[in-house]
Parts: structure tokens; sequence; C-alpha cells
């Protein structure tokens, strides 16, 4: 059987992750300064005009403008025909954690939940990092383009874009890239069939195995003819809204919740890391090639109120025995989260850019006595058998 599966990614510059990149660095400015920080973060860009809004408990002091200007900057919009830049107009209106909320999370030394919820990890052999080679190729797209505006390699691009790849599989595995797209915003005086042949030539097939095209793979680059005006003052931004592009690229499910913003009693952050290194650590174990953990928490509740694995019929174990092998082998609570990846520590602003998962992340780390321990759990079970299984 043939089938197409999409991912898409955008730079750094777009609006909504410049949004997220706001509120994650507002964030990492309060944790530099008080680990303790409870903060949900919201930010929304448009014209000339950034608000950022949200509840915060802290003992930090942060100038929250001088970060929105500077994550402005970082970003690329500099200059004043983008229409957008750090002179923007600043609104802030923060206010304090609902004590409701906290009376749950604040029980003893474990933490409850800070809210309800359900989470997803994934993690597939297809790829050495474990990711989709849908999203790698995407993320490679929006990379190579964002070096070579912020190098001046290719000087007429402007901040934002995005890019997306399809790739066709025939019986599970990849065959060949059937389309690729590549959006960019740039300059009003250059012409579009040169910047599609140079976004052709130094991005694409930089980028792309040629291995994995043909004379069929079809190529969209700036499909509308022009591109000039982008970034918020085209297109309102707000955090939150890349969830897709933060995850597996549409190859998982997404429990609904950002990350970018909030701190690691959030479930909806740690959780989410904590399901994807449940999931990578059992495809790194060789007893599946795709594995999809979700874990649901109750507000106010330690520890997850349900664990559910999915290998997909290409597991060698049992997928309800790898869910209860799951509840004893790890600490699911958010202290145990927390306490595991490091999460009190800033360094969130770069994770809304680059990416939350395929890279050097602490969760991204399986450890070799759970994989020992998953082998020995099924010798002890047994391998699961039958047609369906590891085809």
């Amino acid at each position: 059987m043939t089938r197409c599966f999409t991912s898409e990614c955008v730079t750094p510059a777009h609006p909504d992750k410049l949004c997220d990149q706001i509120s994650d660095s507002i964030l990492d400015s309060m944790l530099s300064q008080d680990e303790y920080t409870r903060a949900a973060i919201e930010t929304t860009a448009c014209l000339d005009f950034v608000h950022v809004m949200g509840e915060v408990t802290t003992r930090a002091e942060v100038d929250v403008e001088a970060i929105v200007r500077d994550t402005i900057r970082h970003v690329g919009y500099t200059k004043s025909e983008y229409l957008f830049t750090d002179q923007v107009r600043v609104v802030t209106t923060l206010h304090g954690q609902s004590p409701d909320i906290a009376q749950g999370v604040d029980l003893d030394e474990r933490l409850g939940a800070g809210d309800q919820g359900m989470m997803f990890g994934y993690a597939t052999s297809e790829c050495p990092n474990g990711m989709p080679l849908t999203v790698n190729l995407a993320r490679g797209l929006v990379d190579e383009l964002t070096r070579a505006r912020r190098s001046g390699e290719i000087p007429f691009l402007r901040p934002d874009g995005k890019a997306q790849v399809s790739v066709e599989y025939k019986d599970g595995k990849a065959r060949r890239i059937s389309s690729v797209v590549l959006s960019s915003q740039s300059d009003d005086d250059v012409d579009i069939e040169e910047i599609r042949r140079i976004l052709r030539r130094e991005v694409i097939d930089k980028v792309l195995m040629q291995d994995m095209v043909d004379d069929d793979t079809r190529y969209y680059i700036n499909p509308t003819g022009r591109f000039v005006l982008g970034g918020p003052a085209a297109d309102t931004g707000l955090t939150g809204r890349k969830i897709v592009c933060d995850t597996y690229g549409g190859w998982a499910p997404h429990g609904g919740g950002a990350f970018s913003g909030k701190d690691a009693t959030k479930v909806d952050r740690s959780a989410s890391y904590a399901a994807r290194n449940i999931a990578l650590t059992i495809v790194r174990s060789s007893l599946a090639d795709r594995c999809l953990v979700q874990l649901a928490y109750a507000i106010g509740v330690p520890d997850p109120v349900s664990v559910f694995v999915d290998t997909f019929s290409t597991g060698l174990v049992d997928d309800e025995l790898l869910a209860q092998w799951v509840r004893t082998s790890w600490d699911l609570s958010p202290t145990g989260i927390i306490d595991e990846f490091h999460l009190r520590k800033p360094g969130y602003a770069v994770l809304s850019e680059t990416g939350h998962f395929g890279g050097d992340q602490e969760w991204e780390h399986v450890s070799g006595k759970r994989i020992e321990s998953l082998r020995r759990l099924m010798w002890r079970s047994g391998p699961v058998s039958g047609p369906s299984r590891r085809r």
C-alpha cells in the first residue's frame, strides 16, 4: 500500500513562533532568579503592538518590555521596511496565579498536577534521532533558510517563512519525497524566478536527500508569486498556535496544551517531555519500531490517572504490559519529572525556536538501566507473536 504523509515547520520569526519565544524568554528570565516561579504567560503580536498577559507567581523582577524588544531583534525584525520592529508598543497585563490552582499543586514534597489533561509522546526508528522523517526534513529546510538569512548568504531574505514536506510511504517505509513547499519572505525588488532558483539551489537541494527526490517530485517555492509583507505586520501571532510544529508534525495526537510560557508544574509541558522519553526508551530498546505514549492527569493529583502505550503492532511486548512497566519505572508526578529532567532551569526560549524534540535535550537521553529492565520484561513475558508484529 502506498500512502503520503506531510509535515510542516516554521522559521523562528513566524508570528506565532515569535510569540512562543517572547513567552519563554520571560519565563527563562524569571527562572534564572527564582527556580520556583509559576507561570502561564501568553503573548500576542500584530502590526505595531505586542501584548503580554497571563498568570505569574515569582520573586523575580524582570523587565518584560526589554525582553520583548530583545526577542524581536533576535528573530530578525530589525528594519523599518518590515513594518514590525523593536519599536512596537508593549502592553503587559500579568497577574498572580489563582490560589485555587496553587492549593492543588502545593500538596507536600510531591507536587500535584497544575491542571487536568492528556499529554502524548512519540518515537520512531525511522531516523536516528527518533523523529519522523517528514518532521526532520521540514525542520532542516527552515533551519537552513534561517541560517542563510542570518549569515547574509542570501541577502534578499526577510525573517518570516515556513516549509512543508510530503513523503510517500510504501508498506510503512519511506520511498520518495513527493512534494516540497517553501515560502520565504523576501525583498520587493527581487524577481520571483530568481528567488525560486536560489532557494531551490541554496536551501532545498542542500537539505533533501537526492536519492529521495525524482523527476516527479513537485516544488512549490513562494507559490503565490509574492511574499514581501510578513511577520506580525501581515498575520497576528499568538503563543501556542504551532503545537504540531513543536511536537511530531502530525504523526501523533496532541493533548491541546501548548508548552511555551509555562513552568514545569504544568503537565502540558513536563508530562509531554516525560512521555517522549518513555516512547524513545521503548523504541531505543529495539522492542518496537514506533511507540505512542499517553499520560493523563487530574488537577491536584500527583500521579497520572492513566498510562497508555501503543506500539502500532510493531512491539515485541504486549502494550498493556508496557504500560504497567512504565508505571513502575518512572516517577511521573510533576516533582519526579522535574527532578529527573532538571526542568527548573532556564533554557526554554531556545526550544521554542529550534524544537522541543529530536535534539540534545535531557528527555532525549534514555537510561541504559531502563532499557535493560525493558528487555528483562520481554524475557519474562515472552515476545508477542503473530503476523501483525514487526512487519
